[in-house]
C-alpha cells in the first residue's frame, strides 16, 4: 500500500511540475522570455588544479559525500555536482561529469570491499547478480535517454522534478529505516531476554550451554571470499552490455545529430536492453512458478516480492527512471535504485552492494562518453577520482564495524535517506537560484529543439 501511494506521489508531482509548460507554450511567442531566441550560452568554466582553501573545502566535502553515498548506495551525485559549482567553480556540465567521475571512482573502491566480505546472513555472493541483470541494461538505457532529455528540457524543469522526486524517495527511504530500527529493537531485546532466562540470579547456569565442535569451522580467507563472490559468467553478461552501449555511444558522438543512422544507433541501445532484461525477468518468473508449485515458500533472489509481469514492468520502470535521473544530474542513477532494493525487500547490505556494482557500470558508461566530448579537465578528475576511491573504501570498512557492533543494518537506511535529503536540498537550492538569474537575463525557459541543441 505504501509503495502504490509512493507512485500516485510521483505522478501527481510530476505531473503538476510539467503543466506550467502549457501555459509557457500557449505565451505570446513575441515575448523575451519565452523565444528560443534568447538562449542560455554557458561557457566552459575549468579552474586550476592548485592547493586553497577551496580544494580543501572540496575534498572534505567530497570525501564525507563518497562515504555516505556509497555505503547507502546512491553514489552522492546530487552533493558533488553543486559543491563543484559553488565551491569549487566549475560551470554546471562540467561539474555533472567530474561528478561521474568521482562515483565510478567511489563505485570501484566500495565493490573491491564488498567482495571481501561475506553476505550476513546465507552462504551466498553479498552482491545479487540476478538483481544486477535485471536492472543493469534498464539503467543504462535510461541513462542515454536521460542525456537526451537533459539537452531538451529547461533548467527549472529539472530542478522541480529532482525536488519532487528526491524528497519522495529521501521520506520513504527513512520511515523505512524507522520500520527497520524498531524491529531490530524488538529482536534486541528477545535475544537479551533469552540470554537472561540461562543465568539465574545467583550467576547459576539454569540450562546447560550446548557443546560446539571441537574444531572449529576456519573463517574463509580474503582469497577465498574474493572467488565466492565473484561470478564469472554473470560479470561477461554485464560487461558485454557495458561494451555494447560504450561503442554505440563512442560511434554515436562522430555522427550528425538526428541524421538516419544516429537514430538507428540510438534506438539500437532499446533491443539490447530489452534482450537481457527480458531473459532475466523470464529466469525469474519461471523459478518463481516452480518453486510455488512445489510448496518452497524460499525467495528467488534476495529481494521478498513475487516476481509477477506488474511487479517486472515496475522494476523495468523504475530502472529507466533511475537511469534518466542519473543522466539528467550526472549521478550515477542509484537515487531510485537504492531505495528501490530496499522497497522490494533487500536487505541493507546487500542492497548497498548491488546498487553501488550497478553504479559502477553505468558511471564508467558516462565517464567514456564525457571523455570523449572533453566535458572535464583530467588533472581534476584524477585527484577527486583518488579521493572517492578512498572515501569508498573506508566509508564501507567503518560503517560495516558499527553495524558489527550495534547490530543494526538499518544505520545503511538512514544514512541512504540523509544522503538522498542533502542532495535535494543543494540541488534544489542551486537549481532555484539559477532559475532565477535565468529570469532576470530574460532566457530562454520552455523545450528546447533536440536537434538544433546538440
Amino acid at each position: 500500500m505504501a509503495t502504490k501511494g509512493f507512485v500516485l506521489y510521483l505522478l501527481s508531482g510530476f505531473s503538476a511540475a510539467i503543466l506550467p509548460l502549457l501555459f509557457i507554450n500557449n505565451m505570446d511567442h513575441n515575448s523575451t522570455l519565452f523565444h528560443p531566441k534568447h538562449l542560455s550560452t554557458v561557457d566552459k568554466v575549468w579552474p586550476e588544479l592548485e592547493f586553497n582553501w577551496r580544494l580543501v573545502l572540496a575534498t572534505l566535502i567530497g570525501f564525507l559525500g563518497s562515504a555516505c553515498g556509497t555505503v547507502g548506495g546512491v553514489g552522492g551525485g546530487g552533493i558533488f555536482v553543486p559543491m563543484l559549482t559553488l565551491i569549487v567553480g566549475f560551470d554546471t556540465k562540467s561539474a555533472a561529469a567530474i561528478s561521474k567521475c568521482m562515483i565510478m571512482g567511489a563505485s570501484t573502491a566500495s565493490v573491491w570491499y564488498n567482495v571481501r566480505v561475506p553476505h550476513p546472513t546465507r552462504q551466498v555472493p553479498i552482491i545479487d547478480y540476478d538483481l544486477a541483470l535485471l536492472f543493469q541494461p534498464m539503467l543504462m538505457l535510461g541513462i542515454t535517454v536521460g542525456v537526451a532529455l537533459s539537452v531538451v528540457f529547461p533548467y527549472w524543469l529539472v530542478t522541480l522534478l529532482v525536488i519532487i522526486l528526491f524528497l519522495g524517495t529521501s521520506s520513504r527511504s527513512f520511515c523505512k529505516g524507522i520500520e527497520m530500527w524498531r524491529k531490530e529493537t524488538i529482536l534486541k531485546k528477545e535475544l537479551r531476554k533469552q540470554q537472561e532466562t540461562l543465568v539465574s540470579s545467583t550467576g547459576e547456569i539454569l540450562i546447560e550451554a550446548a557443546y560446539g565442535p571441537l574444531c572449529p569451522s576456519e573463517e574463509p580467507s580474503t582469497l577465498q571470499l574474493i572467488c565466492f563472490n565473484l561470478r564469472w559468467k554473470r560479470l561477461l553478461v554485464l560487461a558485454s552490455v557495458w561494451i555494447i552501449f560504450t561503442l554505440i555511444q563512442v560511434i554515436k558522438n562522430d555522427l550528425v545529430a538526428c541524421s538516419p543512422l544516429y537514430w538507428v544507433l540510438f534506438c539500437l541501445q532499446l533491443p539490447v536492453a530489452l534482450l537481457v532484461f527480458g531473459y532475466e525477468a523470464t529466469q525469474l518468473y519461471k523459478e518463481q512458478k516452480t518453486r510455488m508449485s512445489t510448496g518452497n515458500t524460499e525467495a528467488v533472489c534476495e529481494a521478498s516480492i513475487q516476481w509477477s509481469p506488474l511487479n517486472i514492468s515496475f522494476c523495468a520502470v523504475c530502472g529507466i527512471l533511475g537511469g534518466a535521473v542519473g543522466g539528467l544530474l550526472g549521478s550515477g542513477g542509484g537515487f531510485i535504485l537504492g531505495p528501490l532494493l530496499l522497497e522490494i525487500g533487500v536487505i541493507p547490505e546487500v542492497a548497498s552492494a548491488t546498487a553501488t556494482f550497478v553504479m559502477m557500470f553505468s558511471s564508467s558508461l558516462s565517464v567514456v562518453e564525457f571523455y570523449l566530448l572533453k566535458r572535464f579537465p583530467i588533472p581534476y578528475a584524477l585527484y577527486l577520482m583518488g579521493v572517492s576511491l578512498l572515501a569508498g573504501f573506508w566509508g564501507q570498512y567503518i560503517v560495516r564495524r558499527v553495524i558489527s557492533i550495534l547490530k543494526r543494518a538499518s544505520i545503511i537506511v538512514f544514512i541512504l535517506s540523509g544522503v538522498i535529503f542533502a542532495s535535494a536540498l543543494t540541488m534544489g537550492i542551486v537549481g532555484i537560484e539559477t532559475s532565477i538569474e535565468m529570469i532576470k537575463k530574460h532566457e530562454f525557459m520552455g523545450f528546447l529543439d533536440f536537434c538544433s541543441s546538440q
